[in-house]
């Protein structure tokens, strides 16, 4: 994929953050318990760690990963901003392959899709919560450097349009001649990055970058997107203005993101947090654990300390 150069000066910065921060618990609406079971658990392969209530909690290995909220009165309203997608990255290629195998036994559509610096497989919950499988190959490549148009370039330095195909059959093929099939992630499956639809590229650039303390990566107007991380890659956080930017958050009661979680490793990482929000002229709130605040298009991010 080749872009319009665009100069990358004015975005990119170290991460402010402590490079222990990782992602926590994504929690998403949804309509109906069975339907949303039917692709978090027996596609993707979460395990029902806890049930309480409305709060169905999801997780490998015992760690929850997805709080699946059920109630909501309606799908994903199109045009709005919120979840584009959720990675859930996993340990070993095989891992993905086992997911291949239990969407397409249920009939459910996937678009496998080669980054070059990871592989994934996309698909959607029966609401319109996207979500993704990573597998994470960084010894392939790099990502490509807006400044010169280009989205990867390969080991051996051959540009890479982020977007091939990945060969299922081949993938397929890596579990060997008798696979025993999973219905579950392993543990070490994790929340990767977490992608949300905005309405302003920059705004949404200064809050994750000067706000949160998250390092720029990159911000690319001719594609509509933005990316922040830590000191590898892929991203921890993207956001894209692929709704338009007049999007605006869907209306109560609709499914889709309710919040994700950042986690920080103490309470003086969190204490920067306050003291960058403020500079910044950025609302939060105190909760249990630590603070809230909404991006500049509304979504709803908590940062809590490590246990």
């Amino acid at each position: 994929m080749v872009f319009p150069v665009e100069s990358q000066s004015t975005v990119r910065s170290a991460p402010a953050l402590p490079l222990a921060t990782k992602l926590g618990a994504v929690h998403i609406a949804v309509t109906d318990r069975a339907k949303a079971l039917a692709i978090w658990q027996d596609v993707v392969g979460l395990e029902l760690i806890s049930e309480e209530g409305k709060a169905l909690r999801l997780g490998a290995g015992g760690k929850v990963l997805i709080v699946l909220e059920t109630g909501a009165v309606r799908p994903v309203v199109p045009k709005s901003t919120g979840l584009y997608h959720v990675a859930i990255h996993v340990p070993r290629r095989t891992d993905m392959a086992q997911l291949a195998i239990r969407a397409l036994q249920r009939g459910v559509r996937i678009s496998p899709t080669d980054h070059l610096v990871s592989e994934a497989i996309y698909l959607w919950d029966l609401d319109g919560n996207g979500i993704e499988i990573t597998f994470e190959t960084p010894w392939r490549g790099t990502l490509g450097d807006p400044d010169s148009g280009s989205y990867a370039t390969t080991i051996d330095g051959k540009p890479h349009s982020g977007r091939e195909p990945i060969d299922l059959n081949q993938m397929l093929g890596e579990l060997g001649p008798s696979p025993v099939l999973e219905v579950t992630m392993p543990a070490g499956t994790r929340i990767g990055h977490v992608h949300v639809h905005v309405n302003s590229l920059e705004k949404s650039m200064d809050f994750y970058r000067d706000g949160l303390g998250f390092g720029g990566l990159f911000l690319i107007r001719s594609f509509g997107m933005g990316d922040v991380g830590l000191d590898y890659t892929p991203h921890t956080i993207a956001f894209n203005v692929w709704s338009g930017p007049t999007a605006t958050q869907a209306p109560a009661g609709s499914a889709g993101l309710r919040w994700f979680t950042i986690v920080v490793p103490d309470e003086a990482a969190l204490d920067n947090i306050r003291a960058r929000l403020t500079a910044h002229h950025y609302g939060f709130g105190e909760i249990g654990g630590g603070i809230e605040a909404r991006d500049p298009s509304g979504n709803l991010v908590k940062i809590l300390t490590a246990n």
